[in-house]
């Protein structure tokens, strides 16, 4: 994957953060918000963008925009380096191959040792009962 052909496929734009602040905010359009049409992208193979598709499907929108933002800073250019590091960090999970899950066998000692103490666990509260008289 080549990182930088990928950044070069992000749009970018700048709004202006919600919520209060005060004089600075409302006039500073230090929020950034990342655009990335994945059907559109050059990097990605179809299985990649298949397997992409899924990951972000909580996060695509009808048009199968990717939309990020990030207003941590008052920075616009740190906020610009966050949303596209967060991006980036983004699709590495999405590509990643799950590994396959060996079954494993339990083995015969842990079987018996846990038989055994249910074993002596129901004798304990086997003696707790008064005796049975006939």
């Amino acid at each position: 994957m080549d990182v930088e052909a990928l950044k070069s496929e992000l749009t970018y734009k700048a709004v202006r953060s919600s919520g209060s602040g005060g004089q600075h905010v409302n006039k500073v359009a230090s929020k950034v918000v990342l655009y990335f049409i994945l059907e559109a992208s050059s990097q990605f193979t179809d299985e990649e963008k298949a397997r992409l598709a899924e990951f972000f499907q909580n996060r695509l929108n009808k048009q199968g925009i990717l939309i990020l933002d990030s207003s941590e800073s008052r920075s616009q250019f740190r906020n610009k380096a966050i949303v596209t590091q967060k991006f980036l960090d983004l699709v590495i999970e999405g590509l990643k191959e799950e590994k396959e899950r060996k079954l494993t066998k339990i083995p015969t000692v842990i079987k018996r040792k846990r038989l055994d103490t249910k074993r002596k666990t129901s004798e304990k509260k086997a003696n707790r009962k008064p005796p049975k008289i006939d």
